[in-house]
């Protein structure tokens, strides 16, 4: 029978309507393979798998696998073609999974890959090959490593990446060429490490990238000849760097349109700094040093320039830079800190007519330095008065980079410290001599010197104003010596030190109020590895009230004055580990306290009493409290504590159980390794945390006998417990403090065992009044039940 046009279209719809289903149907069967303990999602071609301490990547993982999630787990190492079972990923996340290192040819066979998050790991070394096979990729996310070596040629594989973060990292010197290969990179971030030294052609090569970030890190002086390699550049983030000076033609950078300098220690900067850089509209020097500038050679297209939180003093040396603002109508942000009657005056504000100065005769003797300064900067700000050339000179013994500002006689011998050092030296190394004295003006002529080192030099005594003169000094390293004491007049003449190391010396005390006194700037103080046996008294830190940072690691510490710490609200970490305290310092802290870590391992506290870290506890992020001997802490030791700590470490103690960390909702860590922990229902809340919350826990059971040694994890003694903190039926009858809301019905309690708890006169049998009536503030209408119903429950009670 010949077949109709009609029936023909409906057996090809009906073909295809099969085949759809087919495919559909091998689809489905293709992405049902799921990797335990995975999860997937077949219609976006997704898995899973956080947080479940896998030690390697699942090999049985989907083939059409696009999206793979393997953040919080414990890899380890990446070993070579990790991922040849997935070649069509395009996104792949693998951030704080412990992964150490990436060896060569991890990632090959991922041509289609677009973004890697490796962020929140260890790795230290990016080896040749790591990124080998990553052809398509546009980004590599790499913070908060650990990473202070880039090997050459690390990145030839990944030509197509647009943004590449290293941020958070150790990376300490950025050879030549070593981002090579990145021939399409937009933004490169380095903020947050401690790069001091750049090679001349570390960015050479990168002619696409337009933002660079190189904020929070230790660079002294402006890099001028590597920043030239930078061609297309407009945004360049410089901010938080320890830098004093800009000189002359320092940014030659002919398409920059946005410069951060803020939050540095810029205490000038030349008029013609920025005469290469004519694209300039955004200029941010914020939260400096700087007295007085000169209008600004070179930018033709400046619009804004930020002096916030700068000590401008509003005098006719100011008037040349606010008349050039106004013809060029910049935006000039920024208040007046001086004289008096323009204090807090806006720049913007001030007129330039009444910026003017007073004759000679008029002024104080402050006035007259700082008007006497200000000419000096102004004068050698002229073209006819340029600064004195480099002299060639170096000490004997000694190593001068005059390009560098940097000098070293490092371990030469010397027994006296050698004099005839360039005058503009910002680096002075001197370590690993035998100085044993360093007397009154030592370092006389050396005013421009930012960092110096005198560890290891057997210094046994600093007499007063032995740096004396260092106005600029921000790092002083003195650790390794042999000092008992410091005058009160050690640091004099010395007043921006920032960052003072005294660790491994032989002091019997803090430093005494006299000494901190000059020293107003200080944001560091390490004297770990002293002999020092108290903190007091109260006010020892009032002279350094902007202290970021002590360290006060493994001295013999035993007591820690009231409110001792009140007086640096600012300070962020705090370091008393290996000591000999016996109790945690509550008092110690006053009331609005900024303190992020607080280290207290190694002590002898043995118990952690109510309220313990309560002053603290809007602001503590991490907490170290391992090998203590801890056997106890208050159901209310960690009171106050609440989402924003991060880190809590226990470790090697001897807790058996552990108060309620149910309000800690933002932990990441939590180590209790090493610890007699008794895995029973007392300890079911730390498992239910475990179990609810992303957290990376190091527990074992250490009793009962059968599970000692197991992870709290994996144990399943807690799946008897019941699903909340109430005592089991098993447990002893709740006594007057636990407040039960209902009687048990199974169990007939004694009313001997409800002590305290009077009878009630009544008609009804004295055996049930304790069941009866509980605390009138749990059921304050248990009183008025009626007869029937009273005899209903104890018809229940018997049954």
């Amino acid at each position: 029978m010949p077949v109709s046009y009609a029936q023909m279209c409906a057996s090809i719809r009906g073909w295809k309507v099969t085949v759809l289903l087919l495919l559909i149907a091998a689809h489905l069967g293709l992405s049902g393979k799921c990797t335990r303990p995975c999860s997937c999602d077949p219609r976006k071609l997704t898995v899973a798998c956080v947080n479940k301490n896998l030690t390697q990547v699942p090999p049985t993982i989907d083939e059409i696998t696009v999206k793979l999630d393997l953040r919080k787990n414990n890899l380890q190492e990446l070993p070579r073609g990790a991922f040849l079972h997935t070649p069509y990923l395009t996104h792949l996340n693998l951030q704080a999974s412990n992964i150490r290192s990436v060896r060569e040819g991890a990632f090959r066979g991922l041509g289609r890959l677009v973004h890697l998050n490796l962020a929140h790991n260890n790795i230290d070394v990016l080896y040749q090959e790591s990124f080998d096979g990553l052809l398509s990729l546009k980004q590599l996310i790499l913070d908060h490593n650990r990473v202070e070596e880039i090997r050459p040629g690390a990145f030839t594989q990944v030509g197509s990446l647009n943004l590449l973060s290293l941020a958070h990292n150790r990376l300490v010197y950025l050879p030549n060429m070593v981002f090579q290969g990145l021939l399409n990179i937009q933004w490169l971030k380095l903020s947050h490490n401690a790069l001091n030294n750049l090679a001349t052609e570390a960015f050479a090569s990168l002619f696409t990238l337009t933002r660079l970030s190189l904020d929070h890190n230790e660079l002294q002086f402006f890099p001028t000849q590597t920043m030239t390699r930078l061609v297309e550049v407009t945004h360049l983030e410089m901010s938080h760097n320890p830098m004093i000076y800009l000189g002359e033609e320092a940014v030659s950078m002919s398409k920059l349109t946005h410069l951060s300098l803020d939050h540095m220690s810029l205490q000038d900067l030349s008029n013609t700094a920025l005469i290469h850089a004519p694209l300039l509209s955004h200029l941010d020097l914020s939260h400096n040093q700087l007295r007085s500038i000169e209008p600004i050679s070179g930018p033709k297209e400046l619009s804004m320039l930020n002096l916030t939180a700068n000590p401008m003093y509003c005098n006719c040396h100011l008037r040349p830079l606010r008349e050039w603002a106004q013809e060029g109508h910049i935006q000039l942000l920024g208040a007046c800190a001086g004289p008096p009657h323009l204090s807090d005056e806006p720049l913007a504000a001030v007129e330039p007519a009444d910026l003017r100065c007073r004759g000679r005769e008029g002024l104080t003797k402050e006035e007259l330095e700082e008007t006497e300064a200000s000419v000096a900067v102004a004068g050698a700000q002229e073209p006819s008065a340029t600064k004195p050339k480099k002299s060639e000179n170096c000490p004997d013994d000694c190593d001068c980079a005059p390009e560098a500002q940097h000098a070293t006689c490092e371990g030469r011998g010397h027994t006296k410290v050698p004099s005839g050092f360039l005058k503009n030296t910002s680096l002075l190394d001197l370590r690993a001599n035998h100085f044993h004295n360093l007397p009154t003006n030592s370092f006389r002529g050396l005013a421009d010197v930012v960092s110096l080192r005198l560890d290891q030099c057997k210094i046994r005594e600093i007499e007063s104003g032995a740096f004396r003169g260092m106005k600029t000094l921000l790092y002083l390293y003195l650790s390794d010596n042999d000092l008992t004491s410091l005058e009160p007049d050690t640091f004099a003449g010395a007043p921006q030190i920032n960052y003072l190391h005294l660790e491994g010396n032989r002091l019997l005390e803090f430093p005494s109020v006299a000494t901190l006194t000059p020293m107003p700037s200080l944001l560091e103080l390490h004297l770990d590895r002293n002999a020092i046996s108290r903190l007091e008294p109260a006010a020892m830190l009032s002279p350094v009230s902007m202290l970021r940072a002590l360290h006060l690691a493994n001295n013999t510490i035993e007591s820690v004055a009231p409110n001792a710490f009140e007086p640096a609200p600012h300070l962020e970490k705090l370091d008393l580990g290996d000591n000999k305290l016996t109790e945690v310092p509550t008092k110690a802290f006053g009331d609005d306290h900024l303190l992020r870590e607080l280290r207290l391992s190694g002590n002898a506290i043995r118990w952690v009493g109510p309220k313990a870290f309560l002053p603290v506890a809007e602001s503590l992020q991490h907490l170290y409290m391992d090998g203590t001997g801890l056997a106890k802490m208050s159901k209310d030791s960690l009171a106050g504590l609440g989402s924003g700590l991060l880190t809590l470490s226990l470790g090697g103690n001897q807790l058996e159980s552990v108060p309620s960390l149910s309000a800690l909702t933002g932990l990441q860590s939590v180590n209790l390794a090493d610890n007699p922990l008794q895995c029973d229902c007392s300890l079911a809340p730390l498992r239910k945390l475990i179990d609810s919350m992303s957290v990376k826990v190091s527990a074992t059971c250490g009793g009962p006998g059968d599970i000692q040694g197991q992870s709290v994890k994996e144990v399943s003694v807690f799946q008897t417990c019941p699903g909340n903190e109430e005592p089991s039926p098993t447990t002893p009858p709740a006594t007057e403090d636990s407040s039960p809301v209902k009687a048990p019905k199974k169990i007939k309690p004694k009313p001997a065992l409800l002590e305290g708890v009077k009878p009630k006169p009544s008609k009804a049998k004295a055996k049930a009044k304790p069941l009866e009536r509980p605390r009138p503030s749990v059921l304050p209408k248990e009183g008025k039940k009626s007869k029937k119903t009273k005899k209903n429950e104890k018809k229940n009670e018997k049954e």
